[in-house]
């Protein structure tokens, strides 16, 4: 660690992964516990066909990749309302469409597809000083979003429709949550990639919630979690010369499987 913090842009990787670890977990607690893992997939191939539509037209790829991923989020939910499917359903029609604009651009894209594949599978080497200063003006975003809000974000995942009657702005919070996670998405394309990155927003939300009951337990064991699986998938991939993006993932899958053998939850069941 001492050898990588001796390089200028290692300092930068080793930040960005901090920062935004630290941005996947906490809002990987809101996905898990409201039970939308889906609507991350569909998020970050969004963002992912955005960025490539950006390449195409050479326009700057993060933008577009933001204005696809907080469309594809803000589309779902009233598609599904008022044409009156199930939230899969529209989940799915908007998942194949974007999948399917991202391989169309991909095709139309001229001579090397490097940049693009570097957004399909994520190279936090490349990652610049600008890029970690908009990952850090959303992380403080985000914990500004749970310090303000904390009440009412506790009793939109408690019960969504007994904080509706109480009058407490579910809606507000609720499309809060999908707009910080298309940002958070996007804003990872780099590091992870965008085939990626939702597994690091939900495994470590998913390794937490088997750990512990309360909400801000769940959120900072999350956030550590995946802070631990970003620098570890980081110098694993240094040290072995394999993609990070990938690497990141499996690790985070092994602590998964790990919290899922210690987890409190599960030995109680086992003597109900």
């Amino acid at each position: 660690m001492i050898e990588l913090l001796s390089y200028k842009f290692m300092q930068k990787v080793l930040l960005a992964s901090v920062i935004g670890g630290a941005s996947c977990g906490l809002v990987g607690v809101f996905v898990i516990l409201m039970g939308i893992p889906f609507i991350g997939v569909a998020i970050a191939h969004s963002a992912f066909a955005g960025a490539l539509i950006g390449l195409l037209i050479g326009f700057d790829p993060i933008i577009t990749a933001i204005v696809f991923s907080i469309a594809s989020a803000f589309i779902i939910g009233p598609m599904s309302e008022k044409l009156d499917l199930d939230s899969n359903i529209s989940l799915g029609i908007i998942f194949s469409a974007v999948l399917g604009i991202a391989f169309l651009c991909m095709g139309f894209i001229k001579g090397s597809k490097a940049e693009a594949l570097q957004f399909l599978w994520g190279n936090i080497l490349t990652i610049t000083g600008s890029d970690v200063l908009l990952m850090l003006i959303l992380l403080i975003v985000i914990l500004l979003f749970i310090i303000l809000l904390y009440k009412e974000i506790l009793a939109t995942l408690f019960n969504k429709e007994l904080a509706l009657i109480s009058g407490l702005p579910v809606n507000f919070v609720f499309y809060s949550i999908l707009l910080l996670l298309g940002l958070v998405v996007s804003l990872n394309l780099n590091t992870i990639g965008g085939l990626l990155s939702f597994s690091l927003i939900i495994n470590p939300a998913a390794a937490a919630y088997q750990l512990t009951y309360k909400l801000k337990n769940m959120m900072i064991y999350s956030a550590l979690l995946s802070i631990f699986s970003s620098l570890s998938g980081l110098l694993c991939s240094y040290y072995f010369d394999a993609p990070s993006g990938s690497v990141i993932i499996i690790v985070s899958s092994i602590i998964f499987v790990i919290a899922l053998l210690l987890s409190p939850k599960g030995r109680l069941k086992l003597y109900e």
